[in-house]
């Protein structure tokens, strides 16, 4: 059975937070000090020490995609945001998607996601647009609140070719929130 998993980026600059690059270095897109934090803890989220650790509808992907940085939209956040995970596993990060390519994308994912397990990271914006795409209309909450980073959209094949759509709250940092999507 095929699994398709998406995480929004995580946490972005605030008027308070600013951002940083992996070498210290102010940029407005990039991740902030809690989006690192979270970063790090979705390392593990997803490739735990134990196997047994990881979270009931969660599994250590194979396949890693991220929102490519663009003329128009310069922002690394969601490359960065699985920089973590990719160094742990060893796996390239596919980043020759980005705003625009959405045609492009959905064919990628679901094809790799017939080898293995995949996870995206990409602006929360698109995020319900991709599973609509590849579950059908209807089967996730129309819009990603843009508070939320706390989150992973599974989507589970089926045997008659159909998705199951469900959500697992990551709890990894201080104020998570367990409570699905649903807007």
């Amino acid at each position: 059975m095929a699994k398709i998993m998406f995480i929004r980026h995580a946490e972005k600059p605030t008027a308070k937070d600013a951002g940083i690059t992996p070498k210290g270095v102010a940029d407005k897109e990039d991740l902030i000090v809690l989006g690192w934090q979270r970063a790090g803890a979705l390392a593990r989220f997803f490739a735990p020490n134990v196997a047994a650790d990881i979270a009931p509808g969660i599994a250590t992907p194979a396949s890693l995609f991220a929102a490519a940085a663009n003329k128009k939209e310069g922002s690394m956040r969601p490359q960065h945001t699985i920089l973590p995970l990719s160094k742990l596993l060893g796996i390239k990060t596919n980043a020759s998607f980005g705003k625009g390519d959405e045609a492009q994308l959905i064919p990628a994912v679901t094809a790799a996601a017939q080898t293995g397990v995949v996870l995206v990271a990409w602006q929360h914006t698109d995020i319900p647009a991709f599973v609509q795409a590849i579950a059908g209309k209807g089967v996730c909450p129309a819009k990603w609140p843009g508070h939320r980073f706390d989150m992973v959209w599974v989507l589970d094949s089926t045997s008659n070719g159909g998705w199951v759509f469900s959500q697992v709250p990551q709890l990894l940092l201080d104020k998570d929130s367990a409570d699905p999507i649903t807007k």
